[in-house]
């Protein structure tokens, strides 16, 4: 840890009654921070954590990759939407880097039954907001989103590059996801 104040923030989005869920996920993440800096190489932004259903996952992911992404039409944050919303059932979670510099982490409550898989996807979540901090990948993954909307077109060369780098992140991610053990012993 480098002695920088983390700024955490938990909330929930269009879900009623999960005060419950609302306080596990606070105290969970908390440990989780502390694990997962502790363990992964980089420097832990500001996190903003955001649980949700499958439909609003979509709905807070897309908005906030449109506001990184910057000037995009209606109708492809429309068909953004329409996408997002088809692969929400089978998503855990997301990370999405932030305009202010930090991140938002999506979590979808419906795709997890008890806390170790919470746990499991926390970890794997926030090893993706630590690699934002690294040198070139939030300005990588904003021009990958300004691609993926229509904004701004890759070359192929950096269309693979950037495809290699995802791939090669989401192993390192799935790599660390035994530090979920430490928050909850029934993970991983």
């Amino acid at each position: 840890m480098n002695g920088d104040v983390v700024k955490l923030t938990v909330s929930t989005h269009k879900l009623f009654d999960y005060r419950s869920t609302l306080r596990t996920a606070k105290h969970l993440a908390e440990e989780a921070v502390r694990v997962v800096e502790r363990a992964v190489p980089g420097r832990m932004p500001d996190v903003q954590i955001i649980l949700t259903s499958e439909r609003g996952m979509a709905e807070v992911a897309t908005s906030s990759e449109v506001e990184a992404a910057g000037n995009v039409d209606k109708r492809v944050q429309a068909r953004a939407l329409r996408a997002a919303t088809r692969t929400a059932r089978d998503t855990a979670g997301r990370t999405v880097p932030l305009v202010d510099g930090g991140v938002l982490v999506v979590i979808n409550v419906d795709q997890h039954p008890n806390e170790a898989t919470f746990a499991i996807t926390l970890v794997h979540e926030l090893v993706h907001a630590m690699q934002l901090s690294r040198k070139g990948v939030r300005e990588r993954l904003v021009s990958g989103l300004r691609h993926d909307l229509g904004v701004e077109r890759l070359s192929r060369r950096q269309s693979r590059e950037h495809d290699r780098c995802l791939k090669q992140e989401e192993n390192e991610a799935y790599g660390a996801e035994y530090l979920a053990r430490r928050l909850v012993p029934a993970a991983a």
